[in-house]
């Protein structure tokens, strides 16, 4: 279902790169088997009789649930990364992002501070970089993760040019 106030009509919207769903289930992998291992510890210690007045059911449900919703998660991964997106107007920059709750950020470029480029371990190997504006209000969360390193290099430098233009007009 479309709408106007998150899809503004005559917005072409960049995607960001399809590899940043393998960082995605990178992080996904890592965080996950932390989570069930760490709630199987109570397993563990009631089928080895340490701990004998914790229910079993409990002991299997807890991580099985877990993993159960670990499993929504990794199939929601890809269509995440799908919903990503940009576009840069004449005044501002549009970052897009959500499928259930939906979200669509404007950044202007005379409120923009700086320009922040950073890749983790994972996004180097894949050549690809996530992108920061840091604006006067703290509150402001605008990234735009998985570019493609020469793509962010050019971002960057776009916007970091254009929000230079409109401080100098102040």
């Amino acid at each position: 279902m479309r709408t106007e106030a998150i899809d503004p009509p005559g917005i072409t919207w960049l995607r960001v790169s399809p590899k940043y769903v393998t960082v995605r289930l990178a992080g996904w992998a890592l965080s996950t088997l932390f989570l069930v291992a760490l709630l199987c510890l109570p397993l563990v210690l009631v089928l080895n009789g340490v701990w004998q007045s914790f229910p079993l059911w409990l002991a299997v449900a807890v991580p099985a649930v877990t993993l159960l919703l670990a499993l929504w998660r990794l199939l929601l991964i890809p269509r995440q990364v799908r919903a990503i997106g940009y576009a840069e107007r004449e005044d501002d920059l549009l970052i897009r992002r959500g499928i259930f709750y939906q979200r669509t950020l404007v950044v202007p470029y005379g409120r923009m501070q700086y320009v922040d480029i950073g890749a983790g371990p994972v996004e180097r190997a894949l050549g690809l970089c996530t992108l920061k504006l840091h604006t006067a209000s703290a509150g402001t969360n605008a990234e735009i993760p998985g570019l493609p390193a020469a793509e962010g290099a050019r971002l960057r430098e776009q916007l970091s040019a254009r929000g230079e233009a409109r401080l100098a007009g102040l």
